[in-house]
């Protein structure tokens, strides 16, 4: 029997209003995606303008004075730049360098730094964003003349391998941020160690095991709020329970790496990394919840009906299919621990560390919190540096995803 579509009026008119309605809001859909790009765009562009052009600096001590047997300091050997040191500094000065890190164990990078930052100790005068550098090169050039007529005039990208390689300084052309680096991703370690396996855990026994009683309505419940509370709150709860409740744990002191009473300090990489392994926890809950519980029944009955016990179901059958949406929650969450700064505030993260984070013990700085600090300093070559801060952590934040991304494909296609 054929049926052929109702030609009614009305349903002709409902269907014309029903594509109309479909065109709009398509219409509307494409526009916000649109306006989103325009927005990431305008705001990358103006980290790069930040990032990059000229700088009017000057050395209160001419390098070329420093020169030894007509040999410049960019080209001295290492004892002979810690000699310049011990010649030119006080010998306060130079043993308390000496006690802090042993000239033998640091490198000659790290030993010129010093020279720059200790004798010859480079001031900027000035510095131009890259739009003002492209536009206003010649006014710009006439400026520094006229105003700084002993200072060097350079276009330079303050992003560059020896800015992520330097450890942090109070000087602007010899600051870094591989202290910060590395206490991110000390940091970022030790959240995914502590909030995915707890994670998954509590997603597998809400939707596996739990019963639908009143109880596990609760914890569901609050586990939904939790997602949305803010950070400083979790700060706040990371203060009272890792950094003074478990100080002789966090510090290290338990373990013997540090000496217990006036030394120990909760401060640590741990306690930071235990802070954003409870802040992100809710979040890496319902992701998961979500991927278990779009399994298939039918697989899971297949399972049983061969004979596999509840556990043999789980996990040869239901976390494999579920773990590519595991790990996109789990995306989710390290892009967001990555990039907080309010409750690391809270815990004690250093403004100010010129040493490097080498156990979970350890105190820290990260990049949120570097970025912070320079921007709350009213000296425009610090926000030129926060720009490219900015940008390595954009980077990180990419390839730590982009691992992720690919670790999430694997899965997919093996199951």
């Amino acid at each position: 029997m054929n049926r052929s579509i109702p030609t009614h009026p009305e349903f002709a008119q409902n269907l014309d209003a029903r594509n109309r309605s479909g065109a709009i809001w398509h219409v509307i859909f494409q526009s916000s995606t649109i306006v989103g790009i325009i927005a990431l765009i305008a705001m990358l562009l103006n980290i790069i303008n930040g990032a990059i052009g000229y700088v009017a600096y000057e050395g209160r001590i001419d390098p070329a004075t420093l020169a030894l047997n007509g040999v410049p300091i960019e080209e001295q050997s290492k004892e002979q730049l810690v000699a310049l040191l011990q010649e030119k500094l006080s010998s306060g000065a130079y043993n308390k360098l000496e006690k802090e890190t042993p000239f033998a164990e640091r490198s000659r990078s790290e030993v010129y730094q010093l020279v720059l930052e200790r004798i010859v100790r480079i001031e900027v005068k000035d510095n131009w964003n890259l739009w003002e550098s492209l536009t206003q090169s010649q006014q710009i050039k006439a400026t520094v003349a006229e105003e700084y007529p002993k200072a060097t005039l350079k276009f330079i990208s303050w992003l560059t391998s020896d800015f992520v390689s330097r450890p942090q300084s109070s000087e602007p052309v010899t600051a870094g941020i591989r202290t910060a680096v590395l206490g991110s991703l000390w940091t970022i370690l030790f959240t995914i160690l502590v909030a995915f396996p707890i994670g998954v855990g509590a997603a597998i026994y809400l939707e596996e095991y739990a019963t639908d009683n009143w109880f596990n309505r609760i914890i569901q419940t609050n586990i939904n709020n939790l997602a949305g509370v803010p950070s400083i709150v979790y700060g706040m709860l990371g203060l009272a329970i890792f950094v003074r409740t478990l100080e002789p744990f966090t510090s290290g002191a338990i373990f013997g790496f540090v000496e217990s009473g006036s030394t120990a300090n909760g401060r640590t990489v741990l306690a930071a990394g235990l802070t954003l392994g409870l802040l992100v926890l809710p979040i890496i809950i319902i992701n998961s919840q979500e991927a278990i519980r779009a399994v298939p029944r039918s697989l899971r009955n297949a399972s049983f009906g061969v004979g596999a016990t509840k556990w043999q179901t789980v996990w040869s059958h239901v976390l494999p299919n579920a773990m590519p949406g595991i790990l996109t929650g789990t995306i989710l969450a390290v892009s967001r621990a990555i990039g907080e700064t309010a409750p690391l505030v809270v815990v004690g993260a250093s403004t100010a560390i010129n040493f490097d984070p080498s156990s979970p013990f350890s105190k820290f700085t990260t990049l949120p919190i570097q970025i912070y600090q320079w921007t709350a300093r009213p000296q425009d070559e610090f926000r030129a540096l926060a720009a490219a801060s900015i940008l390595v952590l954009l980077v990180l934040l990419l390839t730590l995803n982009a691992s992720a991304i690919l670790l999430r494909n694997r899965f997919s296609r093996r199951f």
